[in-house]
């Protein structure tokens, strides 16, 4: 029997049909490259559908492990598979984008282990400012299980802010971008009377779907103390908290995607939008994720790896506040320095000047001088963690799907 490799992609926060390039352009490249990589077996594309990025992470997991276990039964079932969970036929590389790295990652950690990271820490123990005593630490997480369907074979993210967006997403520009983000947040609520800011925000035509906010006004500027002023600190900082975002660059990397059509539905629809990227700002929870991955990595061989941007060439230094903020290690999300965390791998974009446009267009080979670096390098990972003994074992035979 021939067996299956089947490349399922999730796009991130805001992300549509167009993430991976128009027509799935490079989902459809990295196939290629894949399959002619591993012909040993079928190398399948699947994109998971458009889905609302909002509400509970925990839900939109669920709702794609029902879809992804779907996909994965029918092709089990068209092979004729006889124990498709002791000996699966096919085995499933999750490729996300930015929040869709943690779709996948969330999802193969419940697979392996029935017991999801989201939502698994007490806030005492996460936010210590809190100061509840007898705080509850987190349960040891279960030994993985071999025995997982459908079986990940490895998650590949694409700037995914597995330990958080860097703070320079917010930091550079601050001063360029200023009105721009005073001109979202003042959107953000569709409440004139909270912002103050309405005339201002109608008359902008800057801020349009996908206009990249480069930062929030800076900490210590002098409008952060006054909460009804337009772009106020500490509303936007308020909305934030009721989301569970409670980090002021996690807000800021969801500013970066509003889209001008849907802000006007008020503070419901921000707080929902922020309640699915809540989790950037929950430092022990992205971090007890990522070592759980490293672990599947360790005990069952589910590859791990994250390629994130960094700006290259034409990426300028920028005053901040009377702070100059140097062009290296421009990236949009942080990036790990010693602990090990899987196999991270920098894409390099020259042409990008601004780390969100650099997140935005990694996939599209017009905007980004390193698109064949990246998607080798994607080839190359998913290759290595694939060459098994489940792939050796398979055999020529009918070509399933495309």
């Amino acid at each position: 029997m021939k067996k299956t490799l089947l490349l399922c992609f999730i796009h991130g926060f805001k992300g549509d049909d167009d993430t991976f390039g128009k027509d799935y352009g490079f989902a459809k490249h990295l196939r290629q490259l894949v399959a002619k990589e591993l012909p040993k077996v079928n190398v399948n594309v699947v994109v998971y559908p458009r889905y609302e990025t909002r509400g509970d992470l925990s839900e939109c997991v669920s709702r794609f492990r029902d879809w992804l276990m779907n996909k994965v039964i029918d092709l089990e079932v068209h092979a004729g598979t006889p124990s498709p969970t002791i000996d699966p036929s096919v085995r499933v590389v999750l490729v996300g984008h930015s929040m869709g790295g943690i779709v996948a990652a969330e999802t193969t950690i419940e697979l392996a282990s029935e017991r999801p990271i989201h939502n698994s820490t007490d806030p005492a123990v996460e936010d210590p400012k809190i100061g509840k005593p007898g705080a509850t630490p987190p349960p040891r997480p279960p030994t993985p299980n071999s025995l997982m369907f459908p079986y990940i074979q490895g998650v590949l993210a694409f700037d995914t802010p597995f330990l958080g967006i860097s703070p320079g997403v917010v930091a550079h520009g601050a001063e360029s971008h200023y009105a721009t983000a005073s001109t979202a947040v003042a959107q953000l609520s569709g409440l004139t009377s909270l912002w103050g800011g309405a005339k201002a925000a109608q008359s902008d035509p800057s801020v349009t779907r996908k206009t990249p906010v480069a930062a929030l006004p800076p900490a210590g500027d002098s409008s952060s103390n006054k909460e009804n002023s337009a772009g106020g600190w500490g509303r936007w900082g308020k909305i934030a908290m009721v989301a569970g975002a409670v980090g002021a660059v996690a807000a800021g990397g969801a500013a970066a995607y509003l889209n001008r059509d849907q802000i006007s539905q008020g503070l419901g629809w921000a707080t929902s939008h922020l309640e699915f990227v809540g989790c950037l700002a929950r430092k022990e929870e992205l971090r007890r994720r990522v070592a759980y991955m490293v672990r599947l990595n360790r005990d069952l061989g589910v590859g791990f790896g994250n390629i994130y941007t960094r700006l290259g060439k034409a990426a300028s230094s920028t005053t901040v506040s009377g702070t100059v903020l140097g062009s290296s290690e421009r990236t949009f999300c942080v990036v790990p320095r010693k602990d090990l965390a899987g196999d991270w791998r920098e894409a390099i974009n020259d042409k990008a000047t601004d780390e969100t446009l650099a997140h935005m267009s990694m996939f599209e080979p017009k905007e980004n001088p390193g698109y064949d670096k990246l998607a080798n390098d994607a080839k190359d990972m998913i290759a290595k963690w694939s060459r098994n003994d489940w792939y050796e074992d398979s055999t020529s035979g009918e070509t399933i799907g495309s």
